[in-house]
């Protein structure tokens, strides 16, 4: 006889032998969808075909492109911005991003860092003179910081942020100034003399000590640099500028260098403040100073050209690397600045603090990757091994579960190549999200090879494994996709691009299940068809007695037993190899007896011919040699055991179908409610991990310093000088907003345009005392003041090219008439001598005018027409007031804020002045506005999408709805169970609930299909569909619920809560309704069955013949209808050793087919010999 082909060299001109259908009758209005399923399902077949006669090419080349393509990580870009990472391209806020950094550049004016003092008792006082004493040694440790790069010593007076220096015509002079000119430090120390000695700013005069703040004589200094330049201008700031008083009190706030313009407002030096019933302050529980530096772009500009750095090839990015290592030695010093046994702790934070988490936010950790994915691979083999080698599927378990990792990583390299940044949802918890949902599919498909129905050639192995389960993969895998890329709705870029690459990942893990996990089973086929060793398979299988199940086989046309409903023939067999011939001789003894059917909870019904998808081969009790051998029961025992002889008897009850539909409705009652329960909202203590200094400082500035900084930014395209009664309404309505800090009653305004117009005022007022006196006059101002001196060469201004000067309006105009309003024609003029004669004023204000106004030097003594005249500055088309938004402590505080903002400047726009409001709270908490309304609109287009698809593949739109309807429940219940775990709604979880609809899929649609395809009433399609399911869909919930596992040891703990517990609520509620929901529902609402197996009517079975005595007597069981029955018929054989499940049977055998006729109960015949080939191993 001649040995089957090996399987890996079929021949290639190999088609597929027609198989002899069950006669059937289709029911009339589904015979276009079988048609289409039985098409779409024929071409899988001839797909797994085509990749088992060439699997290892296939192999090759899909190892091969997926490789190629997981190269692209090297060029993956981790994207760690803010701003990049949370604003919608091409929204609102981002166009009002784009104006900002157009008008201004990429940088801020400057960034802060901060240092917070709290008692290490909660709640007790900090106002006492102890703690300024430690606040003091803190804010000096941290004042003192100096970094050296590049060979040069970095300190905090050449990189703070300076207001208002002064622009003086000596350079030498204005150097020195520059050197004493002192940091913007808002603190609680400027209070108090020891204010001072944060200013590390230091100048040399000969022949006198070093001049520093805490030694500073303003008059004295005026005198010694007065022969060297003119210092008139100066002189008024220095009056401004007053040394701290140190009975100044706390009470009211305090304020810096210059009494003026630098008024710090309780809220920002104070936190937890308590008062008396009049209102005085009675005591804090918190104190914070803010250093302010330059941003790096400043820094750059400040030092370029400079002899300072002329040899070191000068760069913004130097600069940023000085500004990092700066912030960073701030934080060390100040944290450590107080002893541990002290009664207070210093929190210290800085800008480069929170770019360090969101980069360790954004790191993958190889350690929770290896150990996830070593994890699965246990899982996978320890699942998928058998006692019997034949039947072990261990190496499958772990090839598939590294491919499934292989294709992850071409996934997200194809991402990198597509120019998709990486962030930190991607590297926290992709690689884990889409190993577990991989995995399913493996699962499914390992499953199910173990399946193949009696009498399936070797051949097409590979083809009916996929043609049974391709559908399933292929639907489950596009909807996973489909949900991702709705998912990808949601208007921010981070989740956008976490959505995009988990649809990319999904599709390249499809690719990788339906074309090179195949191969991976076909060759693992032709190892246990050369009987070869699970995993170690260069060793052969040792022969042994085993028990094997042959699969029952149709009576066709013969009759049946009447009152039997299942007739088993057991036969006892021995068989041994013979070593010459190379054959196994089976000798069958003649004698054999009828038992009874197996125990079956469902009754005759439901009893299958065919194995479950993990079922040991063999029978609960052999004769050999009349010597009763059992199995054990722990053998015996698996999943699809357990569904079929227990768990679906018990569902599928009456009174258990009542209970599930009670429980899960009150479940999703209790998850409705649920939902009113879920707050909106992500604080960035969420995303920090607990336990850190960073969370600390995180945790008592929200408690304590809940103050945000914004602005108010008007744009070009209205003539400010004609709209300023609208712009000081525009103000007046954005500071009558609840959030909105108010300024202390003795302040003006802190705006550019109340700073000009009362700068203007003051001058106007000088100039008529001038005037009055006779100091000034109409051909002279060189006797009057300073401020009198800029007023005359403002009011003779006219504007116009040919005539600029008209000494006339000296007396007839005003600077600022009586409505307070700033004549058209000299507002720009006013603009540009404000700007260049009010720095501290101008920097107090916050303005960034753009264009800038040309910088013009007033000298008094100069008369000459050049001097006299004022360039006008150019038409505004960028300016901003600044605010303080306070009170801002829950997500609907600052959507009611934003709103404010927004109707503020929508009112505005109907008086012809463009503005919007520009801040941290409207980049990060705009989303909010219509986050809810976008997640509904997805989440309601993605059923409607997976309604579609599903009733387009499976091709029933009612098995379709079912689905529809409990992926929704599954929606509704996660979304009700976050609101009791406490979870709030960000952008985040949304992305999350609107993929639970496409992970939901994995765990419906199997179930669905099974039962859409099976025969017999619909509690027995439900118990069919649970029996071949029931396995695969529990190891894929396992496998996601491992891959997740690895989330749960995450630093952070913003990913532990939004992350591994929404996902382990999501596959633990899929797991229910998938299981226990959906098949109750199907046996009550489900859909008819595609096909109804007949058997064609027999006249013996009309007709049967009498039967004698002592005989069976056949016929038509009473209990069936005439037209057809059901019979199963199996023989239980001992081999040794053990065929293969589904053993290649060569065609030109000469053995006789089995009949029932040929048995030796029916017969009587003698022994017989049966030969088979021997296999042999390589």
């Amino acid at each position: 006889m001649a040995l089957p082909p090996p399987l890996g060299e079929l021949p290639p001109d190999y088609t597929p032998p027609a198989r002899c259908a069950a006669p059937q009758i289709l029911t009339g209005s589904l015979k276009a969808p079988l048609w289409l399923r039985a098409y779409f399902q024929g071409l899988l077949f001839s797909l797994g075909c085509g990749i088992q006669r060439h699997c290892g090419k296939v192999l090759f080349l899909g190892l091969l492109a997926l490789g190629a393509l997981a190269l692209g990580l090297r060029v993956a870009i981790i994207e760690t911005d803010l701003e990049q990472l949370w604003v919608e391209v091409g929204s609102r806020v981002s166009q009002e991003l784009h104006y900002t950094k157009e008008k201004l550049g990429e940088e801020a004016a400057y960034t802060s860092q901060m240092l917070i003092q709290t008692a290490r008792q909660e709640g007790e006082n900090v106002l006492t003179p102890e703690a300024l004493g430690l606040h003091l040694q803190a804010a000096l440790a941290a004042s003192k910081v100096q970094v050296s790069l590049y060979g040069k010593s970095w300190d905090l007076n050449k990189i703070c942020y300076k207001s208002g220096v002064p622009l003086i015509e000596n350079g030498m002079i204005e150097r020195m100034i520059e050197k004493l000119f002192p940091c913007v430090i808002l603190t609680p120390l400027d209070c108090f003399w020891e204010g001072a000695k944060l200013q590390g700013g230091s100048a040399y005069l000969p022949g006198r000590p070093d001049i520093q703040w805490t030694n500073l004589d303003p008059k004295q200094l005026l005198e010694e640099l007065g022969p060297f330049a003119s210092l008139e201008g100066f002189r008024e700031l220095l009056d401004k500028a007053q040394a701290p008083n140190v009975t100044q009190e706390l009470s009211g706030g305090c304020h810096g260098f210059s009494h003026k313009f630098m008024h710090w407002q309780e809220e920002l030096l104070l936190g937890g403040m308590a008062r008396d019933p009049q209102g005085q302050l009675l005591r804090a529980e918190a104190l914070q100073s803010t250093f302010l530096l330059m941003s790096p772009r400043q820094l750059y500009e400040h030092f370029r050209g400079d002899y300072q750095t002329h040899d070191i090839s000068w760069s913004e990015e130097q600069a940023s690397t000085v500004l990092q290592a700066w912030q960073r030695r701030f934080v060390q010093l100040a944290q450590e600045a107080l002893p541990e046994n002290a009664s207070q702790q210093v929190h210290a934070f800085s800008s480069t603090t929170l770019d360090d988490i969101l980069h360790a936010f954004s790191e993958v950790s190889a350690a929770r990757v290896v150990g996830g994915y070593l994890l699965m691979l246990a899982y996978a083999c320890v699942t998928m091994l058998r006692w019997d080698c034949a039947q072990s599927q261990g190496a499958v378990g772990l090839a598939g579960v590294l491919l499934v990792a292989l294709a992850v990583a071409s996934g997200l390299g194809l991402c990198a190549l597509l120019g998709i940044a990486f962030n930190a949802a991607t590297t926290q918890v992709l690689p884990f999200l889409a190993l577990g949902i991989g995995v399913d599919d493996i699962f499914l498909l390992a499953h199910a090879f173990t399946e193949a129905p009696p009498g399936t050639p070797l051949q097409e192995r590979t083809g009916e494994c996929l043609q049974r389960t391709g559908t399933s993969v292929t639907l489950t895998s596009i909807n996973n996709m489909v949900a991702f890329f709705m998912a990808a709705l949601v208007p921010i870029p981070a989740l956008r691009a976490f959505s995009l690459q988990a649809a990319v990942v999904v599709g390249c893990n499809f690719a990788a299940v339906m074309l090179v996990f195949p191969a991976i089973l076909s060759l693992d086929l032709h190892r246990r068809h050369c009987q070869r060793l699970d995993v170690l398979c260069c060793f052969s299988s040792p022969c042994s007695a085993r028990v094997i199940q042959i699969l029952p086989q149709e009576l066709a046309d013969r009759t049946v037993p009447v009152g039997i409903a299942h007739l088993t023939a057991t036969v006892q067999a021995f068989a041994h190899c013979e070593a010459s011939s190379q054959h196994v001789v089976t000798i069958l003894p003649p004698q054999a007896h009828l038992v009874p059917p197996p125990s079956d909870p469902l009754g005759s019904e439901l009893f299958s011919p065919g194995g479950s998808t993990r079922d040991l081969l063999g029978q609960e009790e052999v004769t050999r040699q009349k010597v009763a051998c059992k199995s054990l029961s722990c053998a015996r025992w698996n999943l699809a055991h357990f569904a079929r002889y227990q768990f679906a008897p018990l569902l599928l009850q009456s009174h258990a179908k009542a209970v599930v539909l009670v429980l899960f409705g009150s479940l999703l009652g209790l998850s409705l409610y649920g939902t009113t329960l879920v707050q909106d909202g992500l604080v960035l203590t969420d995303v920090v991990p607990q336990g850190t200094k960073e969370h600390a400082f995180l945790s008592a500035q929200l408690r304590y310093f809940s103050l945000y900084e914004v602005a108010l930014v008007t744009q070009g395209g209205f003539d400010y000088a004609h709209s300023q009664r609208a712009l000081f309404d525009l103000h007046q309505r954005f500071s009558s907003l609840k959030a909105v800090l108010p300024p202390p009653a003795t302040q003006a305004p802190r705006t550019w345009l109340h700073y000009y117009r009362n700068w203007l005022q003051g001058i106007q007022a000088a100039f008529d005392q001038d005037w009055a006196s006779g100091h000034i006059t109409h051909h002279s101002y060189r006797n009057g003041s300073e401020d009198g001196a800029l007023a005359y060469k403002l009011l003779i201004q006219t504007g116009d090219a040919q005539e600029p000067l008209d000494f006339s309006q000296l007396t007839t105009r005003k600077l600022v008439d009586k409505e307070g309003l700033i004549p058209p024609e000299l507002f720009y003029m006013g603009l540009t001598v404000w700007v260049s004669s009010d720095p501290l004023g101008l920097a107090a204000s916050q303005a960034n005018f753009y264009p800038p106004p040309p910088e013009w030097l007033h000298d008094k003594y100069d008369t000459t027409g050049e001097n006299l005249r004022i360039p006008a500055a150019q038409p505004l088309e960028f300016a901003q007031f600044p605010f303080l938004l306070r009170g801002l402590q829950k997500t609907a505080d600052f959507v009611e804020a934003i709103e404010g903002a927004r109707a503020a400047c929508t009112e505005a726009g109907r008086a012809g002045v463009r503005a919007y409001p520009s801040g941290s709270p409207f980049l990060f908490w705009e989303q909010y506005l219509g986050l809810r309304r976008c997640f509904l609109l997805a989440v309601c287009i993605l059923l409607v999408c997976t309604f579609l698809v599903c009733a387009l593949l499976l091709l029933n739109p009612w098995t379709a709805g079912l689905i529809v309807l409990v992926l929704a429940m599954m929606t509704v219940e996660l979304f009700g169970i976050m609101g009791f775990l406490g979870i709030k709604l960000s952008a985040i979880p949304v992305v999350i609930l609107v993929a639970s609809v496409g992970i939901g899929v994995e765990f419906t649609v199997h179930v669905a299909l099974g039962f859409l395809t099976t025969q017999g009433s619909r509690n027995l399609r439900a118990a069919r569909a649970l029996e071949h399911t029931f396995a695969p869909v529990t190891d894929g919930a396992v496998s996601t619920l491992l891959g997740l596992l690895m989330l749960a040891g995450s630093n952070f703990d913003f990913i532990v809560r939004y992350f591994f517990m929404v996902l382990t609520v999501l596959t633990l509620l899929g797991l229910l309704h998938g299981l226990a929901l959906l098949p109750v529902l199907l046996s009550v609402l489900g859909p008819p069955p595609e096909v109804i197996q007949m058997y064609k009517e027999n006249p013996e079975v009309l007709s049967p013949p009498t039967p004698r005595a002592g005989e069976l007597r056949w016929g038509v069981s009473p209990t069936l209808p005439q037209s057809f029955a059901r019979v199963t018929t199996s023989m239980t054989v001992a081999f040794h050793p053990p065929p293969l499940p589904g053993a290649y049977t060569h065609p030109a055998s000469d053995e006789p087919t089995w009949s029932p006729a040929a048995t030796p109960a029916a017969n009587g015949s003698s022994n017989l010999t049966s030969r088979a080939p021997c296999s042999t191993t390589e």
